[in-house]
């Protein structure tokens, strides 16, 4: 019940009664969670991605009910405009709840709740919208939680996310075109190796994010799996017959993704393996991103003691003591960005795995480190290609150096000399400090003219 102040109104819960300011949208429950939960200083309005996914299922959900008969046309578009604004990015400071608290979401769940129905009845000039009865209609925390989490989730993986790598791809596949035929020594446990091309090196990089794109993809199809509609335990108790796929089917049109009901509430409400699975995608993404940002930094090292085969932007000066100094700053914070993801998979998989009976209430943690995961990769991602990857540029003349200085371009002798005097070859270049053509003809394993016949580095890749 509500009764209205000149600054506040009135309003009671089951606990008691609670002024609330009248500038706020929310109600009594929401701000007994600002009151119970303030714990990590990351708040809902926050995340704005996730306010969305409530806001999609909350609309999803009126446009169901409503088909259902259990809405009038007044209420269906009052919930539906106050999601319009929402998703347009109004009122997201009327979500101050905490990131972290308990009830499995209920705080974050009414808090929604209570924002739609106050503004759907501003909208409507009159209260015809009570949070419980109206804006969660057929619906329970335990259902619309996932589901919210689901939505957020692919919103974030195929419209954030995706662009992002696409980006960074395009960048690789021009790099490739302009260092067509730069020939370059190889590497492994950081020692030298037999020669690839730069091009060579780039198309590796490229496959990591299109590897990890296809990962990504394969885990949809789960997260696609809606739980609304299984209510508190997974009965469907208050839903009415059809509710699940009604509203499964209004949520795909409303975003334009092939959101299902899930065939099975009970696991939809207490498992959150979906999620672990995609988590686990972002995860390798942001391995290969971790491999890339330190290849491509070490590539770079220098600019006159280090390997210093590529140059990057100077984006920053890089010491506050040593003057000119320029770092690899955007690579060193990718690599920052991989660390966090991994812990956050690490909390993720361990939330998960905390499901009691029907329900899972660690869902809150889960999806709050699920949106940091997308949001920090889609960020560094698409600032790692504009302020690093895109300016990347040979050095064709060191490249061209170090490969001929390699000692294991000896490997090309193999077939003529064999392994062994091969190795001989290369161990008496370095103690010596002589090239592997002085080394080998001085071992009369071949001739100078025999040597320049066979040895073409050029052509190892």
């Amino acid at each position: 019940m509500a009764t209205s102040g000149k600054d506040f109104r009135l309003e009671s819960d089951l606990i008691g009664e609670r002024q609330i300011s009248n500038e706020h949208l929310y109600g009594v429950q929401t701000l007994r969670g600002i009151e119970n939960f303030n714990i990590s200083n990351f708040h809902l309005c926050d995340y704005p991605l996730f306010i969305h996914g409530l806001a999609w299922t909350k609309e999803a959900a009126a446009i169901a009910n409503h088909r259902l008969g259990l809405l009038t046309d007044q209420q269906k578009d009052a919930i539906v405009q106050a999601c319009h604004e929402l998703l347009e990015g109004k009122h997201h400071q009327h979500f101050p709840v905490d990131m972290i608290q308990g009830g499995a979401g209920t705080t974050t769940n009414m808090n929604a709740n209570e924002v739609i129905a106050n503004r759907g009845n501003e909208i409507a000039g009159e209260k015809i919208l009570h949070p419980n009865d109206h804006a969660n209609m057929s619906q329970s925390s335990n259902d619309t939680f996932p589901t919210a989490m689901h939505i957020a989730a692919v919103i974030a993986i195929e419209d954030g996310l995706f662009p992002a790598i696409d980006l960074l791809a395009a960048t690789f596949r021009r790099l490739m075109a302009e260092n067509d035929g730069i020939v370059k020594t190889g590497r492994t446990h950081l020692q030298d190796a037999v020669p690839i091309s730069f091009m060579q090196e780039i198309s590796g990089w490229l496959d990591m994010l299109e590897q990890s794109k296809k990962q990504l993809q394969a885990s949809l199809p789960f997260l696609h799996e809606l739980a609304l509609g299984g209510t508190a335990v997974g009965t469907g108790l208050n839903a009415p017959k059809g509710f699940d796929v009604a509203v499964a089917r209004a949520a795909s049109e409303l975003t334009g993704k092939p959101f299902v009901t899930a065939a099975n509430k009970f696991h939809a409400l207490t498992s959150k393996d979906a999620v672990v699975f995609a988590h686990g995608a972002l995860k390798g993404l942001a391995a290969n991103m971790m491999k890339i940002a330190n290849d491509v930094r070490w590539l770079a090292s220098g600019p006159r003691c280090g390997l210093g085969e590529i140059t990057i932007p100077a984006n920053e000066p890089g010491s506050s003591i040593m003057p000119g100094k320029v770092n690899p700053t955007q690579c060193e914070s990718v690599t920052m960005v991989a660390v966090q993801v991994m812990g956050n998979d690490a909390a993720i998989g361990f939330a998960a795995s905390q499901g009691n009976f029907e329900l899972n209430v660690f869902m809150p943690v889960i999806i709050y480190n699920f949106l940091q995961s997308t949001r920090l990769l889609t960020d560094s991602i698409k600032s790692f290609n504009d302020r690093c990857v895109v300016g990347i540029k040979a050095n064709r003349e060191k490249m061209h150096e170090n490969l001929h200085r390699s000692l294991m371009l000896v490997t090309a002798l193999n077939p003529y000399i064999g392994y062994e005097n091969a190795a001989k070859t290369a161990h008496k270049a370095f103690d010596e400090n002589i090239s592997l053509k002085e080394a080998c003809v001085a071992l009369g394993f071949l001739t100078a003219e025999k040597f320049d016949e066979v040895f073409h580095p050029e052509e190892m890749v």
